[in-house]
């Protein structure tokens, strides 16, 4: 199948069908046509290309018809022999599909695709968010009001009391000041200075706009959060029965978080606690196994994974010899939220986050950022796949452990030179 936006091309082995190229419109009533001609012909399995968003509802109605249906990357169906049209594309499809030549791309199970949809959903909520508190930032700018350089957060306590009351009619710095949190490090004295400022009309508009805007998607996010909870209880539990969670490194909330307990609702779920891994917290978990899905056993090893995820070093090899060795790009979100880990554990006392920082220094940090995601992935592969628990051996245990292997390796460059390497020899002597 050839997909499009309006329309789309069926092509069928060409002995099934006296008209063996059709073509159907993209409405329902079209795409309910075409599954009953080709169940009609007997045909069990069928190839489509991911083009866009345009091959969802055609590939949920082949599915619920009970159709094997494999999902092509459009990277490995590419090359159209002849000129390029969308006959010749179904019909290439087609062919190829016919000899076995075409790799499914990977789709969860339908509970964990809509468990994936309610938190693409929430995430794209947060951008827009994030866009009218950068109106407000900009409101407050214009009339020299500045409170988003003295208060780390405005969207935090003391910033929307502030906000509220200056849209509310407020304009005494000091009645403005007073609505300081205890916990806000800034003084009273220097939020009095960054509140004086010019009241105009117009900006006080913009200003009440986007405080209201953004509480309507902080409401929205809530709702979405309750959908994304729901979804999660219905899911297969393989933690009934098993003891509580361990201890959880830090009871620290990160912002933006759904407003239900996460790691309580996973570890009924997975029956591991993934929080254990440094860089993973609740909701990244959460993520990443909404993209993922909880069946480790779609990838035989932890290498298929990390090549899944693009990750893992690339193989282009011609006679013998590598000509490149570098990762494939990709869009892929659950290596995304794994470089982020990667980067927020690279600031750690681990033993990832030692081997990130000794990276960065050697490689830069790029490569240091995938090279411990990918580690990070295998961690979060032993541990749904093999039900590892993971336990940080420290730091000190890692750079004991390099500077083993550069002695080692020191060891065997001076045998292989006829030297002797001598442990504890100071400097200058003979």
């Amino acid at each position: 199948m050839d997909i499009g936006a309006t329309f789309h091309v069926v092509a069928v082995p060409s002995d099934l069908d006296a008209e063996p190229v059709r073509s159907f419109r993209s409405f329902t009533g079209d795409l309910n046509r075409l599954a009953d001609w080709i169940i009609g012909l007997g045909i069990t399995t069928v190839a489509m290309e991911s083009t866009g968003i345009y091959w969802v509802p055609l590939f949920e109605i082949l599915e619920a018809r009970g159709l094997d249906v494999v999902l092509v990357n459009a990277r490995d169906a590419k090359n159209v022999p002849g000129r390029k049209s969308d006959v010749n594309d179904a019909q290439w499809i087609q062919q190829l599909h016919s000899y076995g030549l075409l790799r499914a791309s990977f789709r969860p199970e339908a509970a964990i695709v809509a468990l994936r949809a309610y938190l693409r959903h929430r995430e794209r909520m947060l951008e827009y968010a994030a866009s009218h508190v950068q109106h407000m930032q900009k409101a407050l700018m214009q009339m020299n009001l500045q409170l988003h350089h003295v208060v780390s957060d405005i969207t935090g306590v003391t910033g929307m009391k502030i906000l509220r009351a200056i849209v509310a009619g407020e304009r005494d710095p000091d009645v403005l000041a007073a609505h300081r949190d205890v916990r806000c490090k800034a003084s009273i004295a220097t939020i009095r200075e960054a509140l004086t400022g010019n009241y105009r009309p117009e900006h006080v508009f913009a200003l009440r706009q986007a405080i209201e805007l953004y509480d309507t998607y902080q409401n929205k996010l809530l709702v979405c959060d309750a959908e994304i909870e729901r979804s999660v209880r219905a899911l297969p539990k393989d933690g009934e029965g098993l003891p509580p969670a361990p201890t959880p490194r830090s009871r620290k909330t990160q912002k933006n978080e759904p407003s239900f307990e996460i790691r309580e609702v996973l570890h009924a779920l997975l029956g591991v606690d993934l929080t254990q891994i440094h860089g993973l917290g609740p909701y990244s978990a959460l993520r990443i196994v909404a993209e993922c899905g909880t069946d480790m056993t779609r990838w035989p090893t932890s290498k298929h994974f990390t090549s899944w995820l693009t990750l893992a070093p690339g193989s282009k090899i011609s006679g013998g010899k590598v000509l490149s060795s570098r990762t494939r790009s990709s869009t892929n979100r659950a290596a995304t939220l794994l470089r982020l880990a990667a980067v927020s554990v690279g600031r750690t006392s681990t033993a990832l986050g030692a081997f990130f920082r000794r990276l960065a220094v050697r490689t830069g940090k790029a490569k240091a950022v995938t090279a411990t995601a990918r580690k990070i992935a295998v961690l979060f592969y032993n541990t749904l796949r093999h039900g590892a628990a993971y336990v940080d051996p420290g730091e000190n245990y890692y750079e004991a452990r390099y500077r083993q292997r550069t002695i080692e390796n020191l060891r065997r460059r001076a045998s292989a030179l006829g030297f002797v390497l001598v442990e504890g020899m100071p400097a200058g002597a003979s």
